[in-house]
């Protein structure tokens, strides 16, 4: 993917696969498709100028298309450090090395979710761009995205929906996707063994701030403005976006932030104490004393995850930032809200189902809008016994047009931790706060709530390649308004679309939550009630989520 080209002229590439529903899944999809166009990969078109040098890549419909461009290099454990320069033309057609994995999942979601596999490496900082112009007086507006996985998997190409051309036709954007260090690569703590590895417990969120950086210093020569860069992202992505706010390294890097679906305190804090507790237990494992700490440097990446799973069950998911105090100030939980971050305008918010939905859960036959209203009413007694009432109402007054037994899939998890986020940046006289829930249902088994990652399409404006949630007319008009509304934050720091209502800020006088469903509308503290109840009832409710 780095290699210089030398003046040789290549075939057009053909790859872009035709859309619609019913045909397949992606434009990387399980499915072969019919070929409609012609990509135009030659040495003399698409060239960006950076201060490195210069890289080609694609031109698809009209879309500038580079992938797999370093943006940094770093040895392991080690801060990253900015990519040398070079002479002539570099390649940047082809995506870059993603992150190795502990365990890579198969995905359970792979239906709901599809997932893109790519060859691992740990040399893994490469990101992509998607833009509609080269010109650097262009000035677009710039949308970063960070992929989810937690902070332990994942990658910039990993979801379909994660393809940015679509989003940067349509909002007329450049938009990045981008790869960096995870799990015990960019998040073991070996601070206590020596001042070169101080910030090793923050090395994944470093290379996103080297990312930044790069982008700070190259977009415009890609048509970006480099004075108004969002960053955005959902579950772990979101967590980033999170930590980024919390990063004095960071300021100045970004100006707006999305955070979707990544806020909750259902996770502590991987603070400094636990943190070098697991690194101790992982040198154990692999027979290494502090002063030997350098063998950790070239122990084989099989070795690494060996030892990071031998911490227990599901531990290479507690991989992350290190509250330092210094680089990562800590969550906004726990040590409150930077007084740069609050400058910083923010849209935070969930989806109505998350991992608690029936398509997870398969609760009796799974076809909840097929039941009559005894067997709901009886499914709902079962769970919640003598709370049973209590949750139906506020349920009903939250979701009036929704069917009652859908309060057994409702998250809490997120929910919760988008509105607690809202409000402390209320509390804080942030005004430049906005809040939302995605809660259209989609046909999957008669009916299933939209589920984790199930607003990223829409977002992309990729929904139509998704085809279990794919609703004939709806997809394609919902994805217009969010994107256009996503856009529109992006470049104004206010989000804004046709056929929306005005969205508000989060305020303490109106904490306002726009609900994109089939119909849009603003909703205030309507399910404040409903999320209080059913977060008294997560145990009972607990059983059904063993299953997802």
């Amino acid at each position: 993917m780095d290699a210089l080209l030398s003046g040789r002229k290549f075939i057009p590439l053909a790859g872009v696969l035709e859309g619609g529903c019913g045909t397949g899944i992606g434009r990387m999809g399980m499915f072969v498709r019919k070929l409609t166009q012609q990509i135009i990969c030659d040495y003399d078109q698409a060239i960006a100028h950076t201060k490195q040098g210069k890289l080609q890549g694609v031109i698809s419909d009209q879309t500038y298309v580079f992938r797999g461009i370093a943006y940094a290099r770093a040895k392991r454990f080690h801060m990253p450090e900015p990519v040398e320069p070079w002479e002539g033309v570099r390649e940047a057609i082809v995506y870059g090395h993603v992150c190795p994995e502990i365990m890579t999942p198969i995905p359970h979601d792979q239906y709901t979710v599809p997932h893109y596999f790519y060859p691992q490496d740990e040399h893994c900082q490469y990101l992509n761009i998607w833009s509609q112009s080269l010109d650097k007086d262009a000035k677009r507006p710039v949308m970063v995205w960070l992929h989810g996985g937690g902070f332990a998997t994942g990658s910039g190409i990993e979801h379909f929906a994660y393809d940015g051309e679509n989003l940067s036709r349509q909002g007329d954007v450049v938009v990045v996707t981008l790869n960096h260090r995870l799990n015990v690569l960019g998040f073991l703590d070996l601070s206590g063994y020596g001042k070169e590895y101080q910030n090793s417990g923050n090395l994944g969120m470093a290379d996103i701030v080297a990312a930044l950086s790069w982008i700070q210093d190259n977009i415009s020569a890609f048509g970006g403005d480099a004075d108004n860069i969002t960053v955005f992202g959902q579950s772990g992505g979101g967590a980033k976006v999170a930590a980024l706010l919390q990063m004095p390294a960071a300021d100045g890097l970004f100006h707006k932030a999305v955070i979707q679906s990544g806020v909750t305190r259902h996770f502590p804090e991987y603070d400094r104490a636990q943190a070098c507790k697991d690194t101790e237990q992982i040198l154990s494992y692999l027979g290494i004393t502090a002063g030997r700490i350098k063998e950790m440097e070239h122990v084989p990446y099989c070795r690494l995850a060996e030892a990071a799973g031998s911490l227990g069950e599901g531990a290479a998911m507690r991989f992350g930032p290190t509250a330092d105090g210094e680089y990562y100030k800590g969550s906004v939980f726990d040590v409150g809200i930077r007084e740069h971050a609050k400058q910083i305008p923010v849209i935070v918010g969930s989806v109505l189902g998350e991992f608690s939905n029936n398509f997870n859960y398969r609760l009796d036959d799974g076809r909840k809008n097929q039941w009559d209203m005894q067997k709901r009413r009886r499914l709902i007694e079962e769970r919640l016994g003598e709370d049973a009432d209590r949750a139906v109402m506020a349920f009903q007054k939250a979701y009036p047009g929704k069917n009652i037994v859908d309060l057994l899939f409702v998250d809490t998890m997120f929910r919760t931790g988008a509105l607690e986020y809202a409000d402390l940046r209320a509390e804080q006289g942030c005004d430049n706060t906005y809040n939302y829930s995605f809660n259209l249902e989609f046909p999957l088994y008669g009916g299933t709530l939209p589920w984790h990652n199930a607003e990223i399409p829409y977002i992309f404006h990729n929904a139509d390649y998704i085809e279990p949630a794919y609703i004939p007319g709806v997809t394609e008009w919902l994805q217009d308004i969010m994107c256009n509304a996503w856009v529109s934050f992006a470049a104004s720091g206010e989000p804004a679309a046709k056929e929306m209502p005005g969205w508000e800020p989060y305020t303490k006088e109106c904490p306002a939550t726009m609900i994109f469903d089939r119909e849009i509308e603003v909703m205030y503290k309507k399910d404040r009630e409903l999320m209080q109840v059913l977060s008294s009832l997560d145990r009972k409710l607990e059983p059904a989520q063993r299953d997802c």
